[in-house]
């Protein structure tokens, strides 16, 4: 499948999705018969929402990325795809036995989620803008490929991981249950992995140039690792 199509393809899953969350906030009150897996409080309608927004635009925007000169292989692609795909949809679905909280139902918590998720969006939008025609959405050496050192890219090795990973954690303090908790601790579990992979193909392609730009920033959270 060329990569016009498999844009096209997730821009029809997130528009349907989509369609489904709309459906969802005009039935709401009236289908009070609906499966409860489907039945969404209003600030994580807002959440899957914002990750809706989020996938169209970042699919939209794959367009302009470089050709590429070297990558991960195709197994670890589609490894990724699956485990945070598949972890995506327990964080938003509410499983039987994972519906208990480990948060108490809160506007305040739900508010407080909301802008982490939306400042996580932001954040890897202006890393997104920085980085420019070097993204991909696989790990992987660009035709042309330069270490970007400009933006939060001075002080973060990956904010664009650093901002997805803080939308992810919004949506699981808007859902405040097990079942986000489990998912979160496995997205950030699956991109660490990727993080991994692509410190190891920038060092093998930039040297020296990798090794002290490695040494003057953080991974991810500064102060933190």
């Amino acid at each position: 499948m060329s990569r016009t199509a498999r844009t096209l393809l997730k821009m029809l899953i997130a528009g349907a999705i989509g369609g489904i969350i709309g459906a969802g906030l005009v039935s709401h009150h009236s289908a009070s018969n609906a499966p409860r897996w489907l039945m969404f409080p209003r600030g994580m309608m807002i959440a899957i929402a914002l990750i809706c927004f989020f996938s169209i635009y970042w699919s939209a925007a794959a367009k302009n990325s470089a050709p590429t000169q070297s990558s991960e292989s195709a197994w670890s692609r589609r490894l990724h795809l699956i485990v945070l795909n598949s972890a995506v949809l327990l964080l938003i679905f509410p499983l039987p036995g994972l519906t208990r909280r480990f948060l108490p139902a809160s506007r305040i918590l739900t508010a407080a989620g909301l802008a982490v998720e939306i400042a996580g969006i932001l954040f890897a939008f202006w890393a997104r803008r920085h980085l420019g025609r070097n993204w991909s959405g696989e790990v992987r050496i660009a035709t042309g490929h330069q270490l970007i050192r400009s933006g939060p890219y001075k002080t973060i090795r990956h904010p664009i991981y650093t901002g997805v990973l803080a939308m992810y954690a919004g949506v699981m303090l808007v859902s405040g249950q097990i079942h986000a908790l489990l998912a979160f601790l496995i997205i950030t579990v699956t991109y660490w992995r990727k993080l991994r992979l692509e410190e190891k193909i920038l060092s093998e392609n930039f040297g020296p140039d990798w090794d002290s730009w490695r040494r003057a920033t953080w991974a991810l959270v500064p102060p933190l690792f």
